[in-house]
This record gives C-alpha cells, structure tokens and sequence, in this order.
C-alpha cells in the first residue's frame, strides 16, 4: 500500500505531498462518460461495480495517491425518504423539499445496511483492487440541512436561512438526526475497508461566524465524534472567516479552499495537517502557471501535515492535460533536495 497520505494526515516526515483531488472520477475524464451513458446518475451511484469502475479511472490515468469512492453527498437524505433526482442543467433537486415544521415528520432514520448497501458493497470491491488510501465520505448535517430545505443548490439559501430563523429549535433537531445518521454512515465505510474519511460541509461558508458556531461546528463535531479508527477530515467551502474555530470540528485534518493562503492558515490553526487548495479553475491554465502555483502552495503548506488538493471540486470542462500537469508537478517536488 502506498501510504505517503496516511504518513502526511499523520504529520511525519514524507519527501513530497500526497495528491488526489475532489471529484477526481468524474465527468472531466471521457471513459467516465462511456460507463454513464448506460444508466443514470443514481443508477450509476447505486450499481456497485459502475461505481468501482468510475472510481478506479483516474487511478489508471493519473499517478495519486489516494482514490476516494464514487458517490454522491445527498445518498443519505434520499434514503430518509426524499425523493432525489439529477436534472440535466441543475444537478440535484428534491422535488419534494422540507419548508415547514409538519414536513419533519415525514422523514425516517434510515439504515445503512438496508438503505444504502450500494456505497458499502462500492468499498468492498475496490479495496482489493487498488495500492492506495480509501476515502469515503459524507455530506455534513447543514449542508445536507440546506439541500433538503432549498431543494436544491442555491445562491442566496433564503429558504433554509429562513427556518434556521423561524425554527431554531426545530431546524437544531434536523441537524442533530443528520449528524448521527451522517456519523454511522461514515463509520460504516471505514468498518467496509476506507481509509479515511471526508466530511464536505460544502453550504457552510453562506453563515455569518456566529451561525456557523450555532448550526454548524456541533453537528459536524457530533458526526466525526463517532468515527472511530482513521483519519478524519472536514471541509467547508469560504472557510477563512470560519478558521479560529475549525480545529473545534474535531477532526484530524483541514481542507481548505483556494481563498486562503495555507501559510497564514497554518499560523492560525497550528499544527493541524492540513489539505488543498488549487483554484480548480488554475487548471486551465498553461502548464508552466499550473506548476509554478503548486509549488508555490506546497512551499507556502510546508513539509510536515499537508495533502496536495484542489481548493474544491474538478469542473466538467477541465482539460485533462491540466490534471496532468498539476499531478506532475507534485510528483516532481521533493522536500530532501
């Protein structure tokens, strides 16, 4: 196993960063699309060797050090009895959104044995086929909260904002049933064979700092508090106003997103590995400007406790010939020269 992730998550000694990215298997790469034109999105999340096949992908093109496995964040809600679908052009809508009190009861505690065998089975499969690190992974209670309340994605996130405000209480219960169902989820991938595991808190950074510390931090804390046994990240996207608090989630690593410099973040979270952040729109770019800006993260990260990533997920167009430049230039970089 290579295990140059789990010694950086572990702040020792490594002669360069890992790298992987978010989003890694995906619709950049043209054999993803040759395996997704046979179903549906949902149908490829819930067929566990399409999922195996488009995870294992980017690990035949790319030299990574980590795979995360292919899934979606919104799994758990669909299986609280939501009904999710993908919509060309909008990506994840509920067609069936929470906007009162009354609609909390219509949810149900799922179980992720029964409900969601598909990610776990997803696991066993490709933990016998691949040399690296595991990730599972999970939508974290808020955001999960506001995709549920908006139906969808969102700009300005009035709706969830708006029971936040009306229903403290009520929206605190949601939050608290999601962070339990989101932590034995996270806890049942590792249990499958993952290696670590990522909670994406990706709607987070819409709070103001004093919400985020109400509605958010808590419940993210209470989901990673019961994964036991490996390493346990947190990202949330707009993370600088959030970073004196971060390290209260509880988690064993950071990923933080292009809009903060690594080392100003380091001074304040202290020695706390620490993951990213490529602006995943650098991969456009020339080559030479791809190398020179991931050098100068790594630099910038230092050499101890940090995983080479994007500052949040590959986009669709990518070139793939960014991807292999920037792969390139970490693979490239040691630390002992």
């Amino acid at each position: 196993m290579n295990d140059l992730l789990l010694r950086a998550l572990r702040s020792e000694p490594v002669e360069r960063p890992p790298v992987w990215f978010m989003r890694q298997a995906g619709r950049y790469l043209p054999e993803y699309h040759t395996v997704r034109n046979t179903t549906d999105f949902l149908g490829l999340c819930r067929s566990p060797d399409l999922a195996a096949e488009v995870t294992l992908q980017p690990l035949r093109r790319f030299n990574l050090d980590a795979s995360i496995v292919f899934n979606d964040i919104l799994v758990p809600a669909a299986a609280m009895g939501m009904d999710l679908k993908f919509i060309k052009g909008q990506g994840p809508v509920f067609s069936d959104p929470i906007r009162s009190v009354n609609d909390l009861g219509r949810l149900r505690v799922p179980s992720v044995e029964k409900d969601m065998p598909h990610v776990l089975d997803t696991i066993r499969i490709l933990v016998d086929q691949i040399d690296v690190p595991l990730f599972g992974f999970a939508g974290a209670p808020f955001t999960l909260a506001a995709y549920m309340i908006e139906g969808g994605g969102s700009k300005n996130f009035l709706h969830v904002k708006q029971f936040m405000f009306e229903n403290p209480e009520r929206f605190e219960e949601l939050l608290g049933q999601l962070a339990e169902i989101c932590g034995d989820y996270l806890q049942a991938q590792m249990e499958a064979g993952c290696s670590a595991v990522q909670l994406f808190d990706t709607w987070a950074g819409c709070l103001s700092p004093e919400d985020y510390r109400r509605f958010a931090l808590p419940y993210a804390r209470q989901a990673l508090s019961k994964v036991k046994g490996v390493p346990r990240l947190y990202f949330t996207k707009d993370s600088s106003p959030f970073l004196p608090w971060l390290k209260e989630t509880g988690a064993d690593a950071l990923a933080l997103d292009w809009r903060t410099h690594l080392g100003a973040a380091r001074a304040v979270l202290g020695d706390i590995p620490v993951m990213g952040n490529l602006d995943p729109v650098a991969l456009y770019g020339p080559p030479e400007e791809i190398r020179r800006r991931v050098h100068a993260i790594i630099q910038s990260a230092g050499p101890r406790g940090h995983v080479f990533n994007l500052g949040h997920g590959i986009l669709p167009t990518t070139p793939i010939s960014g991807v292999e430049a920037m792969v390139s230039a970490v693979n490239e970089w040691r630390w002992t020269d």
